[in-house]
């Protein structure tokens, strides 16, 4: 809202992302200040606790580097900067109360005001790819959201309460494990949030999505968006569904082997680099499914850390694709030859976080796939890890394919790439983070472990 006032009244336009990111840091600090806190308001609604003041620093920290980004992408925009800039804010607002929620008319809420924030901006363009983008992330998003509430109705009519913590009881209480409507209310949630994190067969939407919203909000997506439906998934079905957790482990369990090896297969065959990394964040989606499977404390920190490492590794990646393609006006992976010479440092960080993608040491990538791994193979879902290390090799090659392009190609001119100093910044912080988070990954697993703490029995 303060956002668009100024820009009523003030002529100096590039003013209004700073004043979006300030408007950003002051809820870190203050989310910093409960830490300790664990409790709940409006009834018990929303909760503040360690898991819900994680993702609202997750999600601030990713806001803060998609801002910082934009700094000059936003002058695609011209007369609409205010309301770029209001409508990720509005996002990241809506995505801390996805992970705050427990209230089942609560999450809804959340999701669609998330959810009609970013429809907006991925239509911000006003090219035809765009608007294509958008209407189509629009209609998909309105049947998501129609499956999540015949779902949300199904779950209701059984147990009589929209309160995740009364609809766990009621499903002990009542004898309910088992029941077919209840297993059919659980596949309309999944499908319902399936949608939000980009797992097969809601995934649809993902390459053309990519391909057409704007380069920052395509990172946005990629991983703000994907981090709160993992964190609302986490939080419906341990708190409302635990006690159903083998029928949904296995939904996940199936989910997550599907999605990867699809998502990966696919990629090897694109062209865009946005829609290879929109294949490659749908098998991402997968091996991250393998935290929900596991149905262990373990495996929840685990995706937890996943989570915030995919973040910087995925934001690192996007972020360098803005810079260079501003300057060569191009999306193909071969028109990135030879960028080491005419961009190295730029090329040297989309080839970190397209190592860190794969999974290679030492970065943050190869740290969250270890300890996801680990989580699966200690819950007896060897043969889901064993897929999950196949898919991984795959995934090498298309990767891989983008840093012998960059490095041993034929430059397709000499002139150079020049960036903002928010996106260098941006792109400085995220690659600090893939190496140290690759090389101390405690700095983060504890917060990590923290996190997943309240999940406990």
């Amino acid at each position: 809202m303060v956002v668009i006032l100024l820009d009523l009244f003030i002529g100096r336009k590039w003013i209004l992302g700073w004043v979006s990111i300030i408007g950003l840091i002051v809820p870190v600090i203050f989310t910093l200040s409960l830490w300790d806190r664990n409790e709940t308001s409006f009834g018990g609604a929303l909760a503040v606790d360690h898991f819900s003041l994680f993702f609202h620093l997750l999600f601030l920290g990713v806001a803060t580097l998609v801002l910082l980004s934009s700094t000059e992408y936003a002058r695609k925009f011209a007369a609409f900067r205010a309301e770029y800039y209001a409508l990720i804010l509005l996002a990241a607002t809506g995505m801390m109360l996805l992970a705050s929620t427990r209230e089942l008319i609560s999450i809804f809420v959340a999701l669609e005001l998330t959810g009609i924030s970013l429809y907006v901006l991925t239509g911000f363009l006003k090219d035809p790819k765009s608007s294509e983008a958008g209407l189509k992330y629009l209609l998909l998003g309105a049947v998501a959201s129609a499956v999540f509430l015949y779902g949300m109705a199904l779950v209701f009519g059984l147990t009589g309460t929209t309160y995740l913590e009364g609809i766990a009881a009621a499903i002990s209480a009542e004898g309910l494990l088992g029941s077919p409507a209840l297993l059919m209310g659980m596949v309309l949630l999944v499908a319902g949030f399936g949608f939000k994190i980009a797992a097969v067969p809601f995934q649809m939407w993902v390459p053309d999505v990519y391909e057409g919203a704007p380069t920052p909000i395509t990172a946005y997506l990629s991983v703000a968006s994907k981090a709160a439906g993992f964190a609302v998934i986490l939080r419906v079905f341990y708190e409302a569904l635990g006690p159903a957790s083998l029928d949904w482990g296995m939904i996940f369990a199936v989910l997550a082997a599907i999605t990867m090896t699809v998502g990966n297969i696919v990629a090897i065959a694109q062209k865009n680099i946005k829609r290879m990394l929109g294949y490659s964040s749908i098998a991402q989606a997968g091996y991250l499914m393998i935290g929900l499977a596991a149905v262990t404390t373990e495996a929840s920190s685990a995706l937890i850390f996943f989570l915030a490492c995919y973040a910087l590794t995925n934001l690192g990646a996007f972020i360098a694709i803005i810079a260079i393609s501003n300057k060569i006006n191009s999306d193909e992976i071969s028109d990135y030859s030879g960028m080491v010479r005419r961009a190295p440092l730029y090329a040297l960080a989309l080839a970190l976080c397209l190592i860190s993608l794969t999974g290679i040491p030492p970065t943050a990538g190869f740290m969250a796939k270890i300890y996801i791994f680990s989580a699966g193979v200690n819950a007896e879902l060897l043969w889901l890890v064993i897929i999950a290390v196949i898919n991984s090799v795959i995934s090498a090659y298309y990767y891989l394919r983008v840093v012998r392009v960059m490095f041993l190609g034929e430059p397709l001119s000499k002139e150079g790439v020049h960036a903002s100093s928010g996106l260098r910044v941006a792109l400085s912080l995220s690659c600090l983070g893939v190496l140290l988070l690759g090389i101390y990954p405690w700095m983060l697993l504890k917060f990590a472990e923290t996190a997943a703490s309240i999940f406990l029995p």
